[in-house]
């Protein structure tokens, strides 16, 4: 395997990855993200240089290519202007000088040759290798907007387990101040208060129950005078 399709085969593999799958086998889906923001970063810039340098290659082939052209080109006028010569000198009767003009302008031909068919291989090739560009190109893209979804979703799980956290303190705090509760702070503050309103209470029914004995023994004292009345008038009847 080439370092070319191993490059475009790791970025696939990353644009293709199943985030939703990754995050429900996870025990921790805080720290699966961070991992994967981290992996997917590190991938990230280490498929940014290969593909720069993929693409720099592919971009001196066609600079090559380029100049196989127009060397076919030159070496092309360079026969005709040579095969001119050796008919013009013919049609002078300088044989000598008229071979020497048809041997150069097979030589340039010879050459235009093999530079046109440097053009034949290469075009092939080199469209390949554009073509598979534009596919890490496109990979790198997915793996960037990947990227994205995956730091949008980390801070978003973040927020979400803050608030979790911070609903979950609050309710203990509420919790810890419930007034029902005969165990919590308040609730025995509020039985003291109520132990003393009973003791305020049993108190003055103490109170209220000595004058109360206090005017039964001046009643009693009272039916004892009207008896000592009514006996001593009985007496002075008799």
């Amino acid at each position: 395997m080439t370092t070319k399709q191993t490059i475009l085969g790791r970025v696939s593999q990353l644009a293709k990855a199943n985030i939703n799958s990754l995050l429900d086998r996870a025990e921790d889906p805080e720290k699966m993200l961070d991992q994967l923001v981290r992996d997917y970063s590190n991938s990230i810039a280490e498929a940014e240089e290969a593909v720069a340098q993929t693409i720099a290659h592919v971009r001196m082939a066609e600079s090559d290519l380029q100049s196989d052209r127009e060397a076919a080109t030159e070496w092309g006028r360079k026969a005709a202007a040579a095969v001119s010569k050796a008919e013009e000198l013919t049609a002078a009767g300088d044989t000598a000088g008229a071979e020497k003009f048809t041997n150069l302008a097979k030589v340039a031909l010879k050459r235009q040759i093999t530079h046109e068919n440097e053009v034949k291989d290469a075009e092939p090739l080199i469209a390949s290798q554009n073509a598979t560009v534009e596919q890490l190109k496109s990979g790198l893209v997915d793996m960037k907007s990947k990227l994205e979804d995956l730091k949008s979703r980390r801070s978003a799980l973040v927020a979400r387990a803050r608030s979790a956290e911070a609903r979950a303190k609050v309710q203990e705090a509420v919790g810890s101040l419930d007034v029902m509760d005969p165990t919590s702070d308040l609730g025995r503050f509020e039985e003291q208060i109520r132990e003393q309103e009973a003791m305020v209470q049993g108190r003055a029914e103490v109170q209220s129950a000595s004058l109360e004995d206090q005017f039964a023994e001046l009643e009693d004292h009272s039916q004892d005078s009207e008896i000592e009345a009514r006996l001593a008038a009985l007496k002075n009847d008799s």
